[in-house]
Formats: structure tokens, C-alpha cells, sequence
């Protein structure tokens, strides 16, 4: 359902028609008066409500909530009833019969109420009436809403359009005032009220459980029951009592009250609601009993029962020119506060001086209503009582709702009636609705010390002072409300980028720690679970003052965290205020030497605790931290000593926590998959090189792309037999893991080869076929593959066979510079290969040097260092150790270029050292 409520709105524009003008039915002339509405729509629209429902059963009960709301809102009780009866006729045809959608639109005037029910069925035909207008049977469903109009509505029609068919009705109010209370002077006899023949009071006796128990004549002329009939059903069962908007509060709860006096109306035998005006007494009867005393007239003659009030002194104020202020500002004063804070703590004050009471207090209805925030007291503890939350309803210990002025003569007799006054020695209190348009916004209220201090007079006083203010702060609230939300979007805003921005387990928890504190809470744990089998880890602390975040991390793992609940919401975690303050008092205790122990100066060791205690000892509420259906840990906020948390607050911790929640779980799968990433590349690695005899071997490898330790480059130096040894350097086409996947391959390939006895030739024509056995997954590699064996006159043998890869390079003593081998086919295209090893002799100073193609392709722009480029840096390198000269390579190749690099890179440098001279 959608509703929207526009007060003071103006005439409604006319509803699109077609071609034709819109079609109403009347009554023939020979029927009974049916009344169509066919003056102009000249009537001044004060308010209108709209709602629309879907096609569904239960719509209709939730139309007529919706009316039955909106006019009770609009102070309507008296056509209430017979408006909500012909809603559920009309919206049941629709959404029921029809199939379509229900839209309702109530429409207030000054004299009334036109309400209008549309559907998307246009094409459905309306019965025409005959001469004889009958109901008919109850259970007739073809008609009977178009009937029940014509009965009930002072004026109705339909109205068709090509996509709409329209059935309004309108009801007028009664002539006469509804609900006023008032008292008057002696009058002349003729003009005293107008009663039947004979006034008749119904007596009725309610027992303890909302039973009948007593029904005398009068209420069986009245009402067409005989007392067998009634006797022992509950009295709700034939009261149409007025609903407020959003609440369950009716009759049985007025039944409870000790007194309570006003108008609602009585089912009759007859099937129609006879309204009434009614005075309730609580009493207990000679058993001790608790039952109700009902004395019941016709509303008309109410002033045989009704109570008269003197008018209230301060409702207007009147200038010295005679003229009339505004009632609120003769309450408020003027000029008004701007500010919802000013407004209602000028409120508070005024009612409390109005009625000279010891103190008052002013709550704000939550969104649901279904709770009430403390927002301003005067003559209370404030600092305890700001921003807790009482419940709307209560047990019958209360006053039955906040929604229903209510007078307590002494609090004493009740205790806890008014849970914001326990222990604040009040005795006697009256409080008050604040409604706008019938919705609940608030409660005020004033209370003494005495008892007995306040009736319904001041209850009276104190209502019309709401009502006036009602508005004003309701709108103020409202203001409020925006800037708080249009602030915490920002803060939303930019708590998800900085949560986005990173992917450290530790930083994200700072994070959250830091966007909490000061912002939202004094101080704020994060608690975190690894698994499901794991218990909650306390995994950082902050507070505000950074000389207490030890203190409250000591007195936190001391006691058993929260429970990993995963219900979204916060809840109150009582146990670290309450084992704060009892480390306090302990060490108190034993610092004034009242344990046993040996007399200590005060302040020895007690000033931090208690420090910590006043930390802790406010409000803590701890938020669960939800990410893909588990609960990762819980985010824990508290404020100081008798300090609680804001609604708005806590719905901004919840939205913060699940976006911490979700960044925190994907720190923890990044880094659990960066772990097993790593340990994977790890083992493509080779180990560490063997130590050669005769023989200098250096490496420098470097993987492209973050968080990569291996690529699609690889290199390997192994024993193979006999003093040889194998050597390789190879790139696989690609970078990353998937290159990497056929780099561990190819490296193992040829360690299994080798070490078989294999040839250089064989061994590469092996490895091509086991490449293309990959299938899809295969990669072409380019290969430098050689055998190595040390000589005896210091020099070094080596059988290479270069397969598509960049030459080898040999620096001799001379500084001149040359390849080593001959270019073949790469591997992993063709499966026959012809490949030959080439030999080279490398002498006492020579250099191998043995490079990916990521060093040689290393580019500026347009430039490329090439091999030449590799030829020329290596000619600088005569006389150095392998080791100097791959890190010259290596360091030539970064300053070529200011970008990183974007390829794997592999540098092998062999080099046979010079015979020591002695």
C-alpha cells in the first residue's frame, strides 16, 4: 500500500475522462431517495489521503485501517463507521470481483467527507436499482456496495473513464459540536437541550476479563439486546470504538483505565451503530474483584453525563488592542525557537510552569511508533534520561498507551507505571499525546512530588497546549531528520571508499574503528571470528582518548564477548558497564584499606579504573557483522556514564556495519588467496642454486603484475650427472598464472629429462610433445636449454640449444661481445622438431650472459632496448663478477624506461673466473 497525506491541499484536478462525459447512475424518480452530486465542485478542500492496494484479500482490511485512520485523524468519529463499511463493499468488488487494483482517495471538507474508489476495470456494469430497494441477504455479493451507498451516503455517483470506473459517496457531519466540553450559567428553560420523553441510561457492569455482567432495561431499549443475549460477551464485541492510527488501543484498554469518559458507538440488535456518550468507573465489587461501572446515553444527551471543564486559562492570549494571538505563541512565546532542541526544551518548561509542576519531559515517537526517544526534561536527571526509549504501549502497570491522555494520582500505588520517573521521586504525573493528522509524534508530560497534584482538568490544558505545539515540532523534526540523513549519506559515501580502498585485513579494522570514533560512539571494539568453530577474538579498540584504549582492551578480554547473534540490528550489551563498575568499587574498596589488605593512598592505582569505568559505564550496543549469509565478528560501540545512543545514530551504525562487514571478508579472502597464491608460485620457484666448482652463476627474475612471484619467465640451474649440469631459461607465451601453469611444467620437464641422459635435442623434443598434449591449455615457449660441465684448465663446457629464445650472449676478456648459439624453432607449435646443440667454450673471465625477452623488448615510447642495446651494456661489464653483472643489467634495463615493467623478466649470468695469480 501507498499512502500520501497532503494537508490544506487544494481542489483535486478532474480525473481524465473520454470522448464521453463521465457516466453516474441515479436513482429513477419512483425509487427511494438515492442522491447523486450533481451541483459543481465549488467545496473547500482542507486535507486529502490517498492510498492504493493491490488485488489481494488482505486489502481490504488494510482499506479500511486506512480510513478508519485518516478519519479518525481528521476528527470524524461520528461518520467513521459507515464510511469504513462502504470502503470494504467498494474495495472488496474491486479487488476481489475485479481482479484490479484499489486506488482510495479521502477528500476532507469543512462539512464533511468524500471518499472515492477507483478500479481498472472500466467495462463492469453497476446494477440498476428498482423501485423496491432491498438489501436483500447479507451473503448477496452482485450490487451490494452501489446499495449500501444509497443507503448510508448522503450523496454518491460513479464515474467511468477509458481506463477507470470511479464510485465515490460523501458523508456529512452531524450538526451539532462533536466532543465539546463545557460548562454554563443558569439558562431560561427554553433554552436548556432537547431530550426525548424519557432519557434512558444504559448500566452496564464489565467484569474483570471485559465480560458483561450486568445489563439493565435502559440498555435493552437503547441497544435491542435482551441482558441473556449480552450477558458474559465481551463488551468489544459490540463497541465501534474509533481507532487511533497505528495502534491497537480501543475499548479494552479504556476499560481498564480507573476513569475514563468520552463518545464511541454501540452495535445494535438492529445491525446499525447507535453512537453513544459514555463514563467509565473502575471499582472492585464486594469480592474484590476489579470490574468496570458503564453508564451509556445517546450521544445527543450527553450532557446528562458529561463532566463540564472550565475553559483554559492560557489557550489564547489577547493584545492590548483587543485583537487575538496565535495560540502557540502564546505557549511558546515569541519569537519561536529555530532549533527542534530550543523548541522542545522551551516546551517542556512552559507546560512545566503551566501547570506548576516539579518537572516535565518531552519524548519523540520513533518512525514505527512503536517506541518514544526522551528528548528534552526540565527538573530531571537529563543526562541519564536523554535519548532512552520507553515502549508506546505498555503493560496495564502503565497508563495503557501513550497514545491516550492518562492521570496518575500517585505513582507509588503503581510502580513503574511511568518507567521515565522511576526513582526520580515523583509521586503524580499527567501525560499527553502529541498527534499530527491522528499519527502519534510524541508525549508530554508533566509530573510533581505530591500526590494527587493533577485531574483531567489539567489534563485538558495540557492536551490543548499539545495540540498546538504538536505541529510545529513535528515539522522541526522533520528538518532535523534531513540534515541528519543528507549527513549520514556523505559519511556512507565516504566510509565506502575508504573501505574500498583497501584490502589489508589490519587496515580495514582500523578503519572501522576510526569512522566510529568520535563520530558515532565514545569508544568502539571490532570483534572478529575466523570460522564457525571459532570463538570471538577481540581484534581492536579505540577510543576517543588514547590513554584509555588499554584499559578498555585489559577490562574486554577479561570478560566473555558478546554472542555472535547474526538478527541485523543493535542490541544492549549490559556486561561491560556492569563489570566496569565493579572493578571500580573493588579497587576502591582496596585502596581505603576495606578488604583486609594494607592501606593505600587513594589515588595509587585508582584513577585509571575508575577512568575506565566511567568509559564503559554508559550504553553499549554491539552490531553483528554479516557478510555472504555468516557472521565475521561484531562491532561493539559505547558511550560514557548515563549516556545513550540516538535511533538515527544506530540505523547509521547498522548501515556502516554491513559495509564494514562485506570489506572486512573480502581483506580476509584476499589475503587467504594471496597466501595460497603465493605458496603455489612458491613451488614453481626453483631452490636455491647449486655451488659450482670453478663456475660464477647469478639470477635476478622478476614476475609482472602485483601480488605475482611467478610468471610466465622461469630459469633453472640443477646437477644433472658426472659433474654436469643443466641450465635453463625459457618464456612462456602470456604472463601471469595461467603462463605459469606451463612454466612449472616445462621446468620439472626438464629436470626429469635431463637426469634420464637424455641429449639437449632430445630432451626439448619431449618436453614440445608434452606441451601440445596440453590441449587448449598449451602455450608456446621459447627455450634456452644447455648442458655445463667445468674443465680441468678452469675453463667450462657448454652444449646449448636455443629453441626460439633470445641468444645467449658471450663477453669475452677482450670486452668483445657475440651469441653464443644459433636461433631454432620454439616449442609448443610443431609437433616434429629438428633440433640440434651447439658447443661453447667459455674461458677464465668469459661471461654467458642469458636473458627473457623482457629485457630485450624493454621499451620508452617508440624506443626498444633491443639486442643491441643488451650487447652495449654488457660490453661495460668486463672484469666484473656474474653476480655485478646481472645486477648491471638488470639496473641498465629499470632506468631505460619510468614506467614499471609491464613483461616477466629473467637475467642468468655465467661467468668462469679468472685463475688466482700468486
Amino acid at each position: 500500500m501507498t499512502t500520501g497525506l497532503i494537508p490544506g491541499a487544494q481542489p483535486p484536478e478532474p480525473r481524465p475522462t473520454s470522448a464521453r462525459p463521465p457516466h453516474q447512475r441515479s436513482e429513477p424518480d419512483h425509487g427511494a431517495a438515492q442522491h447523486v452530486d450533481d451541483r459543481p465542485r465549488s467545496f473547500v478542500i482542507t486535507a486529502r489521503a490517498a492510498a492504493s492496494f493491490e488485488p489481494v484479500g488482505r486489502s481490504v482490511a488494510t482499506a479500511r485501517s486506512f480510513v478508519r485512520d485518516t478519519l479518525q485523524g481528521w476528527g470524524f468519529a461520528d461518520i467513521v463507521d459507515d464510511a469504513v463499511v462502504l470502503t470494504s463493499e467498494l474495495v472488496t468488488n474491486a479487488v476481489v470481483h475485479a481482479g484490479t487494483h484499489a486506488d482510495v482517495l479521502c477528500l476532507r471538507t469543512e462539512n464533511g467527507v468524500r471518499i472515492e474508489v477507483s478500479d481498472r476495470y472500466p467495462e463492469r456494469e453497476i446494477p440498476v436499482q428498482s423501485a423496491a430497494v432491498t438489501m436483500g441477504s447479507p451473503d448477496r455479493e452482485g450490487g451490494r456496495g452501489l446499495q449500501l451507498c444509497a443507503a448510508l451516503a448522503g450523496r454518491w455517483g460513479v464515474e467511468y473513464s477509458p481506463t477507470h470506473k470511479n464510485v465515490w459517496f460523501q458523508l456529512d457531519l452531524p450538526a451539532r459540536p462533536v466532543g465539546t466540553r463545557t460548562a454554563g450559567p443558569a439558562l431560561p428553560a427554553e433554552l436548556l437541550p432537547v431530550a426525548d420523553g424519557r432519557i434512558r441510561v444504559a448500566v452496564v457492569q464489565i467484569d474483570r476479563g471485559g465480560a458483561i455482567s450486568t445489563w439493565n432495561e435502559d440498555a435493552e431499549e437503547l441497544f435491542g439486546y435482551a441482558a441473556d443475549q449480552v450477558t458474559g460477551k465481551p463488551l468489544t464485541d459490540l463497541a465501534a470504538w474509533p481507532q487511533t492510527p497505528g495502534t491497537s488501543t480501543g475499548i479494552a484498554e479504556a476499560l481498564r483505565l480507573s476513569r475514563w469518559e468520552g463518545s464511541y458507538g454501540i452495535r445494535c440488535a438492529d445491525g446499525r451503530v447507535t453512537p453513544v456518550y459514555a463514563s467509565h468507573l473502575r471499582i472492585r465489587d464486594t469480592s474484590g474483584e476489579p470490574s468496570t461501572i458503564c453508564l451509556l446515553v445517546r450521544d445527543h444527551e450527553r450532557a446528562v453525563l458529561q463532566t463540564p471543564s472550565r475553559a483554559p486559562a492560557t489557550d489564547t492570549a489577547t493584545s492590548a488592542d483587543g485583537q487575538s494571538n496565535d495560540p502557540f505563541d502564546a505557549f511558546i512565546g515569541s519569537p519561536a525557537p529555530d532549533d527542534l532542541d530550543g523548541l522542545l526544551q522551551r516546551t517542556v518548561e512552559r507546560a512545566r510552569d503551566m501547570l506548576d509542576g516539579d518537572s516535565a519531559f518531552l519524548l519523540l515517537a520513533t518512525d514505527d511508533e512503536t517506541e518514544l526517544e526522551v528528548r528534552a526534561s526540565t527538573g530531571l536527571p537529563s543526562a541519564r534520561q536523554r535519548f532512552a526509549r520507553v515502549p508506546v504501549e505498555a503493560g496495564p502497570g502503565r497508563y495503557g498507551s501513550a497514545r491516550m491522555p492518562a492521570v496518575h494520582e500517585d505513582l507509588t500505588a503503581v510502580p513503574g507505571a511511568v518507567p521515565l520517573l522511576n526513582g526520580t521521586g515523583m509521586r503524580s504525573v499527567v501525560t499527553v499525546p502529541l498527534k499530527v493528522e491522528g499519527r502519534l509524534t510524541g508525549s508530554l508530560g508533566v509530573a510533581a512530588e505530591a500526590p494527587g497534584r493533577y485531574s483531567n482538568e489539567e489534563a485538558l490544558r495540557l492536551q490543548f497546549a499539545a495540540d498546538r505545539i504538536a505541529l510545529a515540532v513535528e515539522s522541526a523534526r522533520l528538518g532535523e531528520l534531513e540534515r541528519l540523513r543528507r549527513g549520514s549519506l556523505s559519511f556512507l559515501v565516504e566510509a565506502s571508499d575508504l573501505l574500498a580502498g583497501t584490502l589489508d585485513r589490519d587496515q580495514t579494522l582500523a578503519l572501522m574503528a576510526q569512522m566510529t570514533v568520535p563520530t558515532l560512539a565514545t569508544w568502539c571494539a571490532v570483534y572478529t571470528i575466523a570460522d564457525q568453530a571459532s570463538e570471538p577474538y577481540l581484534s581492536y579498540v579505540l577510543h576517543e582518548d588514547e590513554e584509555l584504549i588499554d584499559g578498555i582492551k585489559s577490562l574486554l578480554s577479561k570478560i566473555a564477548p558478546p554472542d555472535p547473534v547474526p538478527t541485523p540490528g543493535a542490541r544492549v550489551w549490559t556486561t561491560p558497564g556492569e563489570t566496569a563498575h565493579q572493578a571500580a568499587l573493588r579497587s576502591s574498596m582496596r585502596s581505603l584499606g576495606l578488604t583486609g589488605g594494607p592501606i593505600r593512598q587513594i589515588a595509587s592505582g585508582m584513577g585509571p579504573t575508575l577512568a575506565v569505568a566511567s568509559a564503559l559505564g554508559g550504553e553499549t550496543v554491539v552490531l553483528p557483522l554479516v557478510a555472504r549469509n555468516r557472521v565475521i565478528g561484531m562491532l561493539t560501540l559505547g558511550k560514557p556514564t548515563d549516556e545513550h545512543f540516538r535511533q538515527e545514530i544506530l540505523e547509521l551504525a547498522e548501515d556502516l556495519s554491513r559495509r564494514a562487514a562485506l570489506a572486512l571478508d573480502n581483506a580476509r579472502l584476499y589475503s587467504e588467496r594471496t597466501a595460497i597464491s603465493q605458496s603455489l608460485q612458491r613451488s614453481l620457484l626453483p631452490p636455491e642454486l647449486p655451488h659450482i666448482d670453478g663456475v660464477e652463476v647469478e639470477v635476478i627474475y622478476r614476475a609482472a603484475g602485483e601480488g605475482n612471484e611467478v610468471g610466465g619467465d622461469f630459469y633453472d640451474l640443477f646437477p644433472i650427472s658426472d659433474g654436469a649440469y643443466g641450465f635453463a631459461i625459457g618464456d612462456v607465451c602470456g604472463t601471469g598464472p595461467n603462463a605459469a601453469a606451463v612454466t612449472g611444467l616445462a621446468r620439472h620437464a626438464l629436470r626429469l629429462l635431463a637426469r634420464e641422459g637424455l641429449s639437449g635435442p632430445a630432451v626439448l623434443e619431449r618436453l614440445n610433445s608434452a606441451i601440445l598434449d596440453e590441449g587448449a591449455r598449451s602455450r608456446f615457449l621459447t627455450l634456452l636449454y644447455g648442458e655445463m660441465r667445468p674443465q680441468e684448465d678452469g675453463s667450462a663446457e657448454l652444449k646449448v640449444v636455443c629453441a626460439g629464445h633470445p641468444l645467449p650472449l658471450r663477453l669475452r676478456q677482450d670486452g668483445t661481445v657475440e651469441a653464443a648459439a644459433e636461433p631454432q624453432p620454439l616449442l609448443g607449435v610443431m609437433e616434429d622438431l629438428e633440433l640440434y646443440e651447439q658447443t661453447v667454450t667459455l674461458d677464465p673471465g668469459d661471461v654467458l650472459l642469458c636473458v627473457t625477452d623482457g629485457v630485450t623488448e624493454r621499451r620508452e615510447g617508440t624506443r626498444m632496448l633491443g639486442d643491441d642495446g643488451l650487447a652495449d651494456v654488457l660490453t661495460t661489464c668486463t672484469g666484473l663478477t656474474a653476480g655485478a653483472v646481472a645486477a648491471r643489467i638488470m639496473r641498465a634495463v629499470e632506468r631505460f624506461a619510468s614506467d614499471a615493467p609491464s613483461d616477466d623478466m629473467a637475467i642468468l649470468a655465467m661467468r668462469v673466473p679468472e685463475p688466482h695469480k700468486d
